[in-house]
């Protein structure tokens, strides 16, 4: 590694972002064509023609507050419910010869190609009919370890873009007929939503330079991944399907894609926790 003064690193690694603009090859970004359940549906600029009537027609809960109050009246005054916890973890590296299931481990192509992966089922939760009432949240802590390197000659910015997923199992999505919107195809059992977690690092490098980051962070659930709002307002369900969808047992398995230039090895984890009401 090269030793510069600490001023003249930061100066470098500036100027080695200008300098690489239009230069340094893009890796593919990360899926996040998902639709986020977690986002509420009037804060959408798409869904912005349904906001008026959804907040107006909100239904009201036992306490009295309705939606235009409150926001979600489904979940107003009822008790937080701890429901699981899993993790997932996946590696970078450029040999993954000595790694053995269940770990997963993604080959990275040399310098400068860029590297893509995607992975599911990576961790599951299974919870039993009438788990939650209206509302399922999260808490997702990544911790990443991750090891950028730069073996041009020439000034380049390193990148790395991870999009965590979630699948959700339910009978209900089983129903004959029934439509995923997302998609225009059947449920067929599942449906993807996604978190408000995913995450894009670029890191300029001048020439010959490596260095290593450590982060850790946590995010927590704004509308929930899923809610009996967002069943029928974002995944097209009636509202009699999204009352009984919380009465059915319900699997939520942990999905990670996303990718990686310049990256000479990584280690991400992330912890997951389920609560609802």
């Amino acid at each position: 590694m090269h030793c510069f003064p600490r001023y003249s690193v930061l100066a470098a690694m500036v100027l080695a972002g200008i300098a690489s603009v239009g230069h340094a090859v893009t890796p593919a970004a990360p899926d996040e064509s998902v639709a986020s359940a977690d986002i509420p549906h009037h804060a959408s600029v798409a869904a912005s023609r349904f906001a008026s009537q959804a907040m107006a027609s909100g239904t009201i809960a036992s306490s009295g507050v309705t939606d235009a109050d409150v926001g979600d009246s489904d979940s107003f005054g009822r008790n937080l419910q701890w429901l699981g916890l899993t993790d997932m973890s996946v590696s970078l590296d450029s040999d993954c010869s000595g790694v053995t299931a269940p770990a997963v481990c993604q080959v990275l192509a040399a310098a400068p190609a860029p590297t893509t992966f995607s992975y599911t089922n990576l961790g599951h939760i299974s919870l039993p009919a009438k788990a939650a009432n209206s509302l399922l949240c999260y808490w997702l802590s990544p911790v990443l370890t991750v090891n950028y390197s730069n073996p041009t000659a020439s000034a380049v910015v390193a990148r790395l873009n991870i999009n965590p997923t979630l699948t959700v199992e339910n009978p209900i999505l089983s129903t004959p007929g029934l439509i995923d919107p997302t998609t225009g195809l059947p449920f067929n059992g599942s449906l993807i939503t996604g978190m408000t977690s995913s995450q894009h690092f670029q890191v300029p490098l001048p020439a010959g330079l490596s260095i290593s980051e450590r982060k850790r962070d946590s995010a927590v659930c704004i509308a929930g991944f899923l809610s009996r709002k967002t069943l029928t307002d974002t995944f097209g369900l009636s509202d009699t399907q999204a009352k009984d969808f919380f009465k059915q047992p319900t699997t939520v398995r942990l999905n990670l894609s996303g990718s990686a230039q310049y990256v000479t090895s990584a280690n991400l984890y992330f912890g997951f926790r389920i609560i609802g009401d």
